[in-house]
């Protein structure tokens, strides 16, 4: 599978910046892991990195929040109970703290003692793997800018060389765009949940050059109509075989899955 570079020009007269960012320039995959192979080991770990690569996942999706101290980590909910058995906002403990905590033993017993990671350490992992990643910034309420800035912050210096550019995602516009400014040549996405009329505005309001959405939600018009403006175009989170197979029948670009060996085979050729 080939990717190309993405090669950034800041175009002053584009107030949005996408004039300055094709999408002919930024490949995807046509499925990525979904937090890592989250159907077969904990979400958002090193080991389900480990592990959508062992499968045969060619990206990964994952997300990034902040500890209280503002250490970019993977981690998904606002509270740390459901995947690090902690009943306490993710916002509110420090990452000395975090690293401590157990985030593979609610998957089952052989995944006791993974930890939750460090982005800087997520990131070393996808070099070490040659995996493509979109980035989700999933903030805390308040912490939209923050996290957007700490994630661009730590990926600039670190991103391998070697992999595509990663693509940078969010529910919350504040955040992709303060990920636009503080670093315009990473390409974007906005995630929407259900494609409204709307949705061209929100991804042109920060720059996006991709939309993402729930692929149980979208319709085959709404497709054609994101296609034809020229955006790529991204479904979640889809582990049922037949329904990718119909998604990119619509002009879908990639599938998220949970299941990324089962949706490589339903989609092979």
């Amino acid at each position: 599978m080939r990717f190309q570079r993405l090669h950034f020009v800041e175009d002053p007269q584009c107030r949005s910046y996408r004039g300055a960012m094709s999408t002919s320039s930024v490949s995807l995959p046509r499925l990525i892991a979904h937090r890592g192979a989250s159907a077969y080991a904990p979400e958002n770990t090193l080991a389900a990195l480990r592990e959508a690569k062992r499968r045969g996942a060619p990206w990964v999706e994952f997300d990034v929040k902040l500890s209280r101290d503002g250490v970019p980590i993977l981690m998904h909910d606002e509270s740390l109970k459901r995947t690090a058995g902690l009943d306490r906002f993710t916002a509110d403990v420090p990452w000395a703290d975090i690293q401590k905590l157990d985030a593979g033993a609610w998957k089952g017993a052989s995944f006791a003692g993974e930890g939750v990671p460090s982005f800087a350490a997520a990131i070393s992992c996808l070099g070490a793997l040659g995996l493509g990643a979109n980035i989700e910034i999933k903030p805390c309420p308040g912490r939209e800018a923050a996290t957007a800035v700490a994630a661009v912050e730590a990926l600039q210096p670190r991103w391998p060389a070697q992999l595509p550019l990663p693509l940078l995602s969010s529910f919350k516009e504040a955040a992709l765009a303060a990920a636009r400014d503080a670093a315009p040549a990473f390409p974007r996405a906005v995630l929407i949940d259900d494609l409204a009329d709307d949705w061209r505005l929100r991804a042109e309001a920060v720059g996006a050059i991709g939309v993402n959405t729930n692929g149980r939600k979208l319709t085959p018009a709404r497709a054609a109509e994101v296609k034809a403006a020229g955006y790529l175009l991204s479904a979640y989170t889809i582990n049922d075989p037949q329904t990718a197979r119909d998604l990119l029948a619509m002009g879908v670009d990639c599938i998220i899955t949970d299941m990324p060996d089962t949706i490589a085979a339903a989609i092979a050729g």
